[in-house]
């Protein structure tokens, strides 16, 4: 193995730091660089859509036990693989990690005498509350040769609360990832869930995150529950994923027994999706009428480059990431993150403004197309040099 570009990530849920994982593995792998994937799952399943990129998927420890039982089982597991891989090579592997379980084992290898430097991209900092996951995440920041970010917000944070001097390399987006598809099977994707019938049709916002406090769920669910209180025909909210390393079921079991009080049907105006394989994400962003997203915390938010890539206007918050790739208006509506009201508003705004809509889908083309994969690639490989010339130069001493 040795040359290659190892990206490690712990899970193949097909959240964030997976779809960022693979399609940048992908454009390195356009780019002619020698990657492999690594990370943690079924086997017999593998990742969450095919790809020409060598990748090895191994199992995932038992999800019984705490929090903190878990990731430290999974950075076990990846350490002893991760070094198995790696035994005898002669210098020029990078290992680039993708989270804190990942950043933990590929420091280990590294730390037991492997010659190869650690890259670590940080998307964002977990809210964890035990003291060892908090020393564990935090050893994950400081410990890699090169941390890297996907926004300024976060360079700024790393700096400041962990004394880490981060490089921003921005996220990308394929824009062929999600391509049109046919009337019929927008038609039958929104009459599956009820915003197509007999009675006409409902406004489809979709969110995609899954039930979760980082999410903003409950905010949506306010803010919907405002508009079905107040309008005739009101819109309804799909929302896309749930499947999480973290236990959120006591937030999304509060979140949906609000529903009846917010005057909110669970199948009817709130419908769950679940996690879909890629084409059908792609088929639902492809079908709704506007995204629905209102973070509490991102590292970038990769749905938005996401739906933008696919001609759904998005609704987003005034989250600092945000605001570095977006404008209130122009690409997105941003209102006042956490704040049900506000996002009641722009939500009515959204639902009522055909010609608003039309510009945010043009400004979000415009944008998209700011962010490309191969772009992220071209400057990662560039990183990889420069910390390959560094542990040669360091083996030669």
């Amino acid at each position: 193995m040795s040359g290659q570009i190892v990206l490690v990530t712990h899970s193949t849920s097909p959240r964030g730091g997976m779809v960022h994982t693979l399609a940048l593995a992908e454009a390195l792998h356009a780019l002619g660089r020698p990657v492999h994937l690594v990370t943690q799952g079924d086997p017999s399943v593998g990742l969450f859509r095919p790809t020409d990129v060598p990748h090895t998927v191994l199992p995932a420890p038992s999800r019984a036990g705490t929090l903190t039982d878990r990731v430290f089982a999974s950075i076990d597991a990846l350490t002893d693989a991760l070094a198995a891989m790696v035994a005898g090579d002669g210098g020029g592997t990078v290992l680039h990690a993708q989270d804190c379980i990942a950043a933990r084992a590929a420091a280990r290898v590294r730390d037991a005498g492997a010659p190869v430097p650690v890259v670590r991209t940080v998307h964002h900092v977990d809210d964890f509350t035990t003291r060892a996951l908090i020393t564990c995440q935090r050893e994950a920041i400081i410990e890699p040769d090169r941390v890297l970010v996907v926004s300024e917000h976060w360079r700024r944070i790393l700096h400041d609360h962990y004394a880490t001097e981060a490089t921003v390399v921005p996220n990308g987006v394929d824009p062929g990832r999600f391509p049109p598809i046919t009337a019929a099977r927008r038609a039958a994707l929104r009459a599956s869930i009820g915003a197509s019938s007999d009675q006409g049709e409902r406004f489809l916002f979709l969110a995609v995150g899954g039930v979760e406090p980082r999410k903003g769920t409950h905010h949506a669910f306010e803010a919907l529950g405002e508009l079905v209180r107040g309008m005739r025909r009101p819109p309804m909210l799909a929302v896309v994923g749930g499947h999480s390393f973290q236990d959120y079921a006591p937030y999304r079991e509060a979140a949906l027994a609000s529903l009846p009080g917010l005057g909110l049907t669970l199948g009817t105006d709130v419908v769950l999706l679940g996690t879909l394989p890629d084409d059908e994400l792609g088929a639902w962003y492809r079908s709704a009428d506007a995204l629905c997203f209102p973070s509490l915390k991102e590292g970038w938010g990769l749905a938005v480059l996401e739906a933008m890539a696919a001609d759904l206007p998005v609704l987003a918050g005034d989250l600092p990431v945000f605001r570095e790739y977006l404008l209130d208006h122009h690409d997105a509506l941003l209102p006042r993150s956490g704040d049900s009201a506000a996002l009641a508003a722009s939500m009515r705004e959204m639902y009522a403004d055909t010609a608003l809509r039309r510009r945010l889908v043009a400004g979000g083309r415009t944008t998209a197309r700011r962010f490309r994969w191969s772009r992220s690639a071209q400057r990662h490989a560039a990183i990889y040099d420069e910390v390959q010339a560094a542990t040669r130069g360091a083996l030669r001493q």
